[in-house]
């Protein structure tokens, strides 16, 4: 009987190691399916809702506006601009340089919109509105996230800032950080259906479509609306 017994306890060891093997594995294999699923790309559709177009076409190639901004952004950073800030005699850089408002007007002109254009004749007509301006300056006025601040306040339509709901963060949206940083949001998303950012971060981060949505603090949320006023 002891003999037996004997012979019994090594394989009752074999089977709990086996058995405790195999719970690591499927254990392990749970969080890599989980990290997968934390980390690959999703978009509106994985969250029940879809992607909003607009109606508008401004340069008639068949693309609806909100698409064309956000297509604009991403065909910005494809470019792998340097991050820079300096002045430039007419406003543009030329340099391969820029930093996050020129993710902006590039975007925006991507749609047919004279970004530039419509911030100046807005400090212009109503310099009330812009305080923090004493003295126009076309060459810069529409790369400085304060003036590109108020411009969508007054002629884009305003949004909430919080992530409450997904379905009211769209690609082609405008969006402004504390305390000066702008970009624009992508269709991809996160695992919580947060948009990912196109933007010109910094010198190390460079230009990159990222989920840096919620890495900052956001104080501006805008969509962009046709308004005749402005154009």
């Amino acid at each position: 009987m002891k003999l037996t017994e004997s012979k019994k306890a090594p394989r009752r060891r074999r089977v709990t190691v086996i058995v405790v093997i195999a719970a690591l594995l499927i254990a392990a294999l749970g969080i890599w399916l989980a990290v997968k699923k934390m980390t690959r790309i999703h978009y509106a559709s994985d969250f029940g809702f879809e992607d909003i177009k607009s109606a508008a076409d401004a340069d008639g190639d068949g693309i609806d506006d909100y698409t064309d901004i956000k297509n604009g952004a991403l065909a910005y950073i494809a470019t792998n601009p340097i991050y820079g800030s300096k002045y430039y005699n007419g406003g543009y850089p030329d340099d391969g340089q820029g930093v996050c408002t020129d993710v902006i007007w590039t975007a925006f002109a991507a749609a047919g919109y004279d970004l530039k254009a419509m911030v100046d004749r807005d400090i212009a007509e109503h310099p009330e509105a812009y305080p923090d301006i004493q003295k126009p300056d076309p060459n810069i006025d529409f790369r400085r996230v304060r003036n590109l601040k108020i411009f969508f306040e007054r002629h884009a339509e305003v949004l909430p800032t919080d992530f409450r709901d997904r379905s009211e963060w769209q690609p082609g949206d405008i969006v402004i950080f504390d305390p000066s940083h702008i970009g624009i949001c992508s269709d991809k998303r996160n695992f919580h259906g947060v948009p990912y950012l196109i933007h010109h971060g910094n010198i190390e981060d460079g230009a990159v479509e990222a989920d840096d949505m919620r890495r900052m603090k956001v104080v501006g949320h805008y969509r962009w609306r046709v308004s005749e006023n402005i154009q």
